[in-house]
């Protein structure tokens, strides 16, 4: 029998449709800085919103998780917010998820546990979290306290290099494929673990599009999405001109 969602799936709920609002916003204006050729030089600026917006989503996308009606126990809960940074609290959620899935206490989740598609399933979302989102889980924290440019290490008395390279190699087109990612893994691991029989009719569709993106991440010439914005840009003004 299905009961009303809490106050704070409820809470998070409407922080995450907020934060999706603005990550709209802050993508169109980024690509018509893009377009434009970036006349102000905002576009940097515009790229750490959305990388800090991004960052925030994720964090507030497992929060909801978190608290789904017919998802994870007070004591599991408790068990993922132990672990000490963000990114083990969503290993530990996809950890979880599988396990209650396929009713494995404590026994290894491997090939043998979980079946070889699964075991894939599993080490793919721990990959893209290790990689993918894993400068956009830890940059979060140090765009919030003002590091734009050089984020600092967690004494404060020298840039970390790795950060500052992985930050500043990120464009429009990157930060929106990771976005999709997070949106994917995150879908992947509702379905799991509040909706077996959703997760088992859409297993290879999650799963599908989780690995496109992280071709087009691969593939795609960022150049060419940029030259495209501009294209675009200078046909419409010339149509408005004509008329």
């Amino acid at each position: 029998m299905s009961r009303a969602p809490s106050k704070i799936y409820r809470y998070h709920v409407a922080n995450l449709q907020e934060l999706q609002l603005a990550l709209g916003h802050t993508g169109r204006l980024a690509r018509i800085e893009i377009a434009s050729k970036d006349p102000q030089k905002g576009l940097r600026s515009l790229l750490r919103l959305y990388s800090f917006l991004v960052g925030a989503w994720i964090e507030t996308r497992l929060r909801k998780l978190l608290h789904e009606e017919f998802g994870f126990t007070e004591a599991e809960r408790n068990q993922i917010e132990k672990k000490s940074s963000q990114l083990d609290q969503w290993k530990e959620t996809v950890d979880l998820a599988f396990r209650k899935h396929h009713k494995i206490t404590k026994a290894p989740l491997d090939e043998r546990n979980l079946g070889v598609a699964h075991a894939a399933r599993r080490a793919a979302l721990h990959d893209v979290l290790s990689n993918e989102l894993r400068i956009l889980i830890e940059i979060r924290y140090k765009l919030a306290h003002g590091q734009w440019v050089y984020p600092f290490n967690s004494e404060g008395d020298a840039v970390e290099p790795d950060k500052f390279q992985l930050i500043n190699k990120e464009n429009l087109q990157s930060l929106q494929f990771k976005y999709s990612l997070a949106e994917h893994l995150a879908d992947a691991v509702h379905d799991l673990v509040v909706s077996p029989a959703t997760f088992e009719r859409d297993f290879e569709s999650h799963f599908k599009r989780l690995y496109q993106v992280r071709t087009n991440l691969v593939t795609k010439d960022y150049e060419k999405y940029k030259a495209s914005l501009i294209l675009n840009r200078e046909k419409s003004r010339a149509t408005r001109t004509k008329k």
